[in-house]
């Protein structure tokens, strides 16, 4: 009898240790993130990078919308709230007439690089706009901007504050009107632009590379359908407006099945770079579906569009990239990167800027995206090559090549921003963890 007790007691301590383990699995990750000093390391110097200005960084006196939204949550932290939403405002005031937005803006007598497509505007004198015309993110990108602001500060005056006579939300519908009309591809349902790599804004077959010309070629790919998705999520959270609501919800479906349908590869679980509605520029005997696309697998998680079994999938995928590569982190831009001399300049080079080049700017949204789907564990392990060599440098490097090697800006903010923003997940997770271990 002693023993047939002793034995049922074993196996009652063997199945509840078994839920204990699991338990004190993700309590050890928890404590292990909140003791984790160089978190608040890299936390502390974001802030520093960030409270400086909406510049997008060290070398670059420019204000950019695609930064600016990796950045407005810590920037609302260490900025006085009336100064990020100008910074916002103005971008509506260098709204052009066609609708469209600019990437960017600067004080005139900061515009001193050579640009021959100045953008001006009467509702801001003091200042100039510039625009990358190969890229279709600049409307989302601010679209994204405005709700995280709203989201983070509960200003939804903003919405009716008007720029030259037009309100914010009449002016963001303009813009989602003016992607429909000039960059809205029929036959596919999706958005195009020029080709690039990636999410990038330079082009191959051109000296220059960032303005649309004879020499460039449209192409849809998941990075510019992505951004809109997640623009339309934010305009459906924060508008309420029924029949509104209603449009655009319907809109973000259809992007969202198009590009299930079009640009995600079944039998790879990966998405397809490129599709080429006229002619591909890729060289004949080059597989561009070989190359996995991560930056833009990334936006496409935040965008909902890829479920959780999937987002294990290209997460390894990236991981074995990273290790085949022998670049620094998962913010490898891409993997295999482009035949040597397809773009011009720098980038002719693999694992040069956009082509192959360690961009923490995207990487950090890939450890945002794992942790918001329950992949901590992998998160933690991934985002750590990328905080140790902030800590190194005791900078944010725009990117980095072969052997970690650092480039571009020393301050560059939106490496700053999405480790910040991917800082703050962490401890929140842990402090969740802390009070209901239970909860994933």
């Amino acid at each position: 009898m002693k023993k047939y007790i002793i034995y049922m007691l074993s196996c009652a301590c063997l199945a509840t240790g078994c839920a204990t383990k699991k338990k004190s699995q993700h309590q050890e990750l928890a404590d292990q993130i909140l003791a984790d000093t160089t978190l608040t390391i890299v936390d502390n110097l974001a802030k520093d990078v960030i409270k400086d200005g909406f510049n997008a960084g060290s070398g670059y006196s420019q204000v950019w919308a695609r930064d600016f939204n990796t950045l407005i949550e810590t920037s609302l932290n260490v900025r006085p709230k009336e100064e990020v939403r100008g910074a916002i405002l103005l971008f509506f005031a260098l709204q052009q007439k066609n609708d469209e937005m600019v990437d960017g803006y600067v004080l005139k007598k900061d515009f001193t690089w050579n640009d021959d497509t100045p953008y001006y505007s009467d509702a801001a004198p003091g200042h100039v706009g510039f625009k990358n015309t190969v890229e279709t993110d600049q409307e989302t990108s601010l679209i994204q901007l405005v709700g995280k602001y709203i989201k983070k500060t509960g200003d939804v005056q903003l919405l009716t504050e008007k720029v030259a006579g037009i309100t914010v939300l009449s002016r963001m519908e303009k813009m989602i009107a003016y992607l429909l009309r000039e960059r809205y591809n029929q036959q596919y349902g999706l958005l195009w632009g020029a080709m690039t790599a990636d999410w990038g804004d330079v082009q191959p077959n051109d000296d220059f590379g960032c303005d649309w010309n004879k020499l460039s070629d449209e192409a849809i790919d998941v990075y510019d359908n992505a951004m809109l998705i997640i623009a339309l999520q934010y305009l459906v959270e924060i508008v309420p407006d029924k029949q509104k609501v209603a449009e655009w919800t319907k809109l973000q479906k259809s992007i969202h099945d198009k590009v299930r349908k079009y640009l995600w590869d079944v039998k790879k679980q990966k998405f397809i770079p490129h599709i080429y509605p006229k002619k591909s520029p890729v060289p004949d005997g080059f597989d561009e579906n070989s190359i996995h696309y991560h930056g833009g697998t990334a936006i496409a998680i935040e965008a909902g569009l890829l479920s959780k079994e999937e987002i294990a999938i290209v997460n390894k995928q990236m991981v074995e990239n990273v290790k085949i590569s022998g670049m620094p982190s998962i913010g490898l831009t891409l993997y295999p990167t482009y035949p040597e001399g397809f773009f011009r300049g720098g980038m002719a080079k693999p694992y040069v800027y956009q082509n192959g080049g360690d961009w923490t700017w995207f990487g950090g949204r890939m450890i945002q995206q794992l942790i918001a789907h329950g992949f901590v564990k992998e998160a933690y392990e991934e985002v750590r090559p990328m905080l140790d060599r902030v800590v190194k440098n005791k900078g944010f490097y725009e990117w980095y090549g072969k052997g970690d090697v650092p480039s571009g800006s020393g301050k560059f903010k939106g490496s700053a921003g999405v480790l910040s923003k991917a800082v703050s997940q962490f401890r929140d997770w842990a402090a969740t963890q802390q009070k209901n271990p239970d909860k994933q």
